[in-house]
C-alpha cells in the first residue's frame, strides 16, 4: 500500500515530511509535497492523519478496495471519518471518535 498527495490540495505546511517514519515525503520546487519512494511507504497513515487538508490518500489493495480504491479521512475535533472509495464510486465510511475509544 502507498499513499498519494494531491498537489492541488497541498499547502506545503511539512506536516507530512515531519512525521513521516520512513522519511520518504519531500518538498518540490512549487513546495508541494510528494513521495520520494512510493515503494517505501510502510503504510503507516501517519501523513494521513497529520494533514490539514486531506491532500494524502492510502491506495489501497485490490482486496480491501477493489482496483484502484482509496481510503481517505477527514478529522474534525475528536471524530475522524474514514471512507473507502471503490474503484466503482461506491463508498463506505466509518466514524470514530476518540471521546468514546476507552468506555468499556
Amino acid at each position: 500500500m502507498s499513499i498519494t498527495i494531491n498537489q492541488s490540495k497541498c499547502t506545503g505546511c511539512k506536516n507530512c515530511i515531519c512525521i513521516c517514519p520512513g522519511n520518504i515525503i519531500r518538498l518540490d520546487a512549487e513546495r508541494k509535497a510528494y513521495l520520494k519512494r512510493p515503494s517505501d511507504c510502510w503504510g503507516c497513515l501517519a501523513c494521513m492523519k497529520s494533514c490539514p487538508v486531506q491532500a494524502i490518500t492510502m491506495m489501497l489493495p485490490p482486496e480491501l478496495g477493489g482496483q484502484g480504491g482509496k481510503l481517505s479521512l477527514r478529522t474534525d475535533g475528536h471524530r475522524t471519518e474514514w471512507t473507502v472509495t471503490r474503484s466503482d464510486g461506491t463508498r463506505r465510511t466509518i466514524i470514530t471518535d476518540t471521546e468514546e475509544a476507552n468506555q468499556y
